[in-house]
Parts: C-alpha cells; structure tokens; sequence
C-alpha cells in the first residue's frame, strides 16, 4: 500500500509518500492550497492519503474524498499520537509518523463530519464566542461604574431598556471626562454584539427547524434548542458509536482510570473532547432537577443525601441524558419517562 501522508501548515505543507513495507520514502513541499494539493495528490496516486485534523483538515477531507481516494484524519492529542521528550521535531518526522502509525493500523483517527455539519458546527461555536464576548463587555462596563463608585442594578436588572438609558445618560454628559468616552465606546460595542447574537440566533434556528432530529430531542423535559442542535451537530452519525460508553467519552464525561498492580480508582472526568456540549448538559442537567423527574431521580440516587457528591451526582445526570440522547437519535425513538431506554450495551 502507498500511503501519502501531508503535514498541513498555514502557507506550505509537507507529504510524505511512504510504502508500507518500508522500502521507499520521499518527501515533497506544496503550497497549501487547493490546486497545490490536488496536483500533488494525483501525481502522487496513493492507495490512502492521511492528514491531521485542524482548520484546513475538512476542504482537505473534501479534496480527497472527491478523488475516491482512502483518507484518515489523525487526532493529535491521542495518547499514541504526543511528542515525549522529543528534542529534534519537524514536519517531515509528523508527516512519517503519521505515515507509519496509519501502515501499522494504530493510528489514532477522528470522524470528519460533511462540510454542512462542519459549518453548522462553527456557527454554534460562534454564538457562544459572541456569548462571551457580550459577557466581557459587560463586565468592563460594571468596572467603569465600580471604579467611580457609581450605582448600577445587579444582575441582568442591569441590562433593561431603562438601565441602558441610565448608561447612555451618563456616557453623553460633555465635562471632558474619559471615562465617559470609554464608556460610550463600551455600550457601542455591546449594541453590535447583540445584534450579532440575534443574527446568528435567527439562522441557527431557521438550521435547526429544518432537522427533524433537533425537534426530537426537544420532547426530552428541561431540554431546549440550545443543547438539541448542539449534540446532533456533534454526534452526527449516532451509529459510529457501538457502546454508550464511548459516546461519554467522546465528551469528556467519563471518569479517569489509574490502575496498577492490586490499585484501581478511577478519578475525575477526562474533561476532553467537546467542551461546549459538556457545558451545555451540566447546565441543563442542574435545570432540569426542578421539571424533569427522571434527571431529579438520577441525581439523589448518586448524591446519597450527602452534599460533597453533588458535583458527581450532577456529571451523572449529564452523561445519563447525554446516552439518552444518543439513542434516541440512533433508534429514532421519542422520549420516554417510564421504562428504559434500549441502550444496547455491549458486555
């Protein structure tokens, strides 16, 4: 088998053409870019192609699958993928490695999602940076008002048509004073932020209408559009999972596990994978105790009435609903609160 293995940089790129058994290596630099790559990958002619997964990995993804040609995405921070103790690292040593690890089959690889799900992706990526973003300049305008010791409401009372009033009143009074122009430029820029969040908001919920799977998740009780459109766009293919296990996982929802000799404990959640969606199912998780008697239920009988498993009792309840949602998008199955869902649980 021919293996071409790309090292994707910003501007240039390095392959790898490697055969399996070892017998040839060679190595050729390319523009990154489209034209770049296609010329290289058809005088190439590889049996598969095998890249890195980052920014440019999904119109590569695209390239050589419109080629029919055999493509792996490599996930860098995979324990068998990390750089230890390495002083002398380059682009072609990732290129070979990737190259090696992919004709031994241990290469550790990635889903690649369509281009429409990809961009889906990014948009509900976008709208919780302009969420942050928002929250930053609120919190410098709450600084402002802190360092003159000016009154403000609390909370989002402070956010009200005639809170905003009050801000902009005190922003326009001409005493030659800079804070008031810091201020103005503040208020300006949370006016655009909002704005932004209510462009984006109104085309995700114009995706979202459009797939029948985010409509199914939503008869879950506590479960709104927000985390709906955010596990399908992530799950995508619910049947690339075989355990319910490895859909915690691929979130970052199970626990760490140290073994040695007699000692085995398992500690803390992993926290990788993605972070929005394990946000998301720990905040709807603590919403969801008050009108979901099935997530109420989960949650004190992991808790055992005592308070210091709070926290682990609420991470069950997410990875619970998370499993849920997964096999109601696999079965195609509507929420149920008597019985259980079929999980299909490998042994």
């Amino acid at each position: 088998m021919k293996i071409l293995a790309i090292d994707l940089g910003k501007r240039r790129s390095v392959g790898c053409n490697y055969e399996a058994d070892g017998t040839r290596i060679g190595y050729v630099s390319v523009d990154t870019t489209p034209q770049a790559l296609h010329d290289l990958i058809v005088k190439s002619a590889p049996d598969r192609v095998v890249i890195e997964v980052g920014p440019q990995a999904g119109w590569v993804h695209d390239l050589v699958t419109s080629l029919e040609i055999e493509i792996e995405v490599a996930n860098p921070s995979h324990e068998a993928w990390r750089w230890r103790k390495v002083r002398n690292k380059s682009d072609r040593k990732d290129a070979l490695k990737c190259a090696r690890l992919s004709a031994s089959n241990q290469l550790p690889t990635v889903h690649m999602p369509s281009r429409d799900v990809r961009d889906w992706r990014e948009s509900i990526a976008y709208r919780c940076a302009l969420r942050t973003r928002r929250t930053a300049i609120k919190n410098s305008i709450r600084a402002i008002l802190t360092r003159l010791a000016l009154p403000m409401a609390n909370g989002s009372s402070a956010w009200t048509k005639k809170s905003l009033a009050y801000l902009h009143e005190l922003a326009t009074i001409d005493d030659g004073e800079l804070w008031r122009a810091s201020l103005a430029e503040e208020l300006i820029q949370l006016e655009t932020v909002e704005r932004s969040i209510t462009r984006i908001e109104r085309e995700l919920e114009r995706r979202a209408h459009q797939d029948e799977r985010v409509a199914l998740l939503r008869t879950i009780p506590g479960v709104g559009p927000r985390l709906s459109e955010t596990i399908v766009a992530v799950i995508d293919e619910p049947r690339r999972f075989r355990r319910s296990r490895q859909v915690a996982s691929y979130v970052g929802l199970t626990p760490r596990q140290f073994q040695s000799g007699s000692m085995d404990r398992q500690g803390r959640i992993s926290g990788q994978g993605h972070r929005l969606l394990r946000s998301l199912l720990v905040q709807v998780a603590w919403l969801g105790l008050r009108n979901n008697p099935w997530m109420r239920e989960v949650y004190e009988r992991v808790r055992r009435g005592t308070d210091s498993r709070k926290k682990i009792a609420i991470i069950a309840v997410a990875r619970r609903l998370l499993i849920r949602c997964w096999a109601m998008l696999r079965d195609g199955t509507r929420w149920r609160d008597a019985g259980r869902v079929s999980l299909r649980l490998a042994a």
